[in-house]
């Protein structure tokens, strides 16, 4: 009976097992043989070695892609963050209307990125844009170096609050009332029960976010590219853009797929680091 055990968990995990090599694996040990080619996916592939990792890492533009990617990923992931804890503190009240705000503020988040992009790109127009018309000046919001990056970040901040202030709700509800009646009977004010109980509490989640946000974020291509479509003087070029302009429009299929493998390593990087520091500040026993 119990040698049998062992056969049925490998026959009810079969087909989730299968569905990861087909669809994570596999790809992943595609695009590494691809990048050893020289492959314009028209003509015949010839075998280069690690010649395109060669390239790319003496050139300019993989440097360029990671410096604006981790800025972008600097400024739109602690600040999303920040403003949906402090948005999931106020909805987990139930006040009066705030079923109808979860579901405004999350729309953002599961409307199309490349649609929000159009719309955010209207927006931004320095003409006729609505956020120009209101504050009664023309700026460039979208061809300025200096604006172009921060403009895109607050879209994605704007696109991803909601989803975020969901979650930390859903950590709220699990923290007993007991912990803050406690804190108040001993005199800690709302910012002390915030900082010292509610954040370090709210760990697990915050673990998740950060994790699933840095990889979205180094993963963004569609809203940008509706955005700006690389920026003035490539200062909005995502590592994403990088891989489609490199396959699509200089047809160098062998060069990014060296770009996603670098990508997918410095994601798993990344996240082993994440969660090093989060595993040790972990709490989950909330009793």
């Amino acid at each position: 009976m119990n040698s049998r055990r062992p056969l049925l968990g490998w026959l009810l995990v079969g087909p989730s097992l299968i569905g990861v090599a087909a669809f994570m694996i596999l790809p992943v040990v595609l695009a590494f043989v691809v990048s050893l080619f020289r492959w314009d996916l028209l003509g015949t592939r010839r075998f280069i070695g690690l010649e395109n990792y060669q390239t790319l890492i003496t050139g300019g533009a993989l440097g360029n892609s990671l410096l604006v990617t981790g800025i972008f990923t600097l400024i739109s992931v602690p600040v999303s963050l920040a403003i949906g804890l402090l948005l999931a503190t106020q909805l987990v009240r139930t006040l009066p209307g705030s079923a109808i705000v979860r579901v405004l503020v999350v729309i953002p988040w599961v409307c199309a990125p490349l649609a929000l992009g159009v719309v955010w790109k209207w927006i931004f127009q320095p003409s006729v844009g609505a956020l120009n018309q209101i504050l009664g000046v023309r700026i460039e919001w979208l061809t300025d170096p200096s604006l172009a990056l921060p403009a895109v970040a607050f879209v994605a901040i704007w696109q991803n609050v909601g989803y975020i202030s969901l979650f930390f709700q859903a950590g709220l509800t699990r923290i007993p009332d007991s912990i803050y009646e406690a804190a108040r009977i001993d005199g800690a004010a709302p910012w002390q029960s915030m900082l010292y109980m509610t954040i370090p509490l709210l760990r697990p989640t915050t673990f998740f976010l950060a994790v699933t946000q840095v990889v979205a974020s180094f993963q963004v291509f569609d809203m940008v590219f509706a955005l700006t479509g690389g920026g003035p003087q490539h200062r909005t070029e995502v590592i994403a853009s990088l891989i489609y302009n490199e396959a699509f429009v200089a047809s160098r299929l062998g060069r990014a797929s060296a770009v996603a493998v670098i990508l997918f390593l410095l994601l798993v990087v990344i996240t082993l680091i994440q969660q090093r520091w989060f595993s040790k500040r972990i709490t989950y026993d909330m009793s």
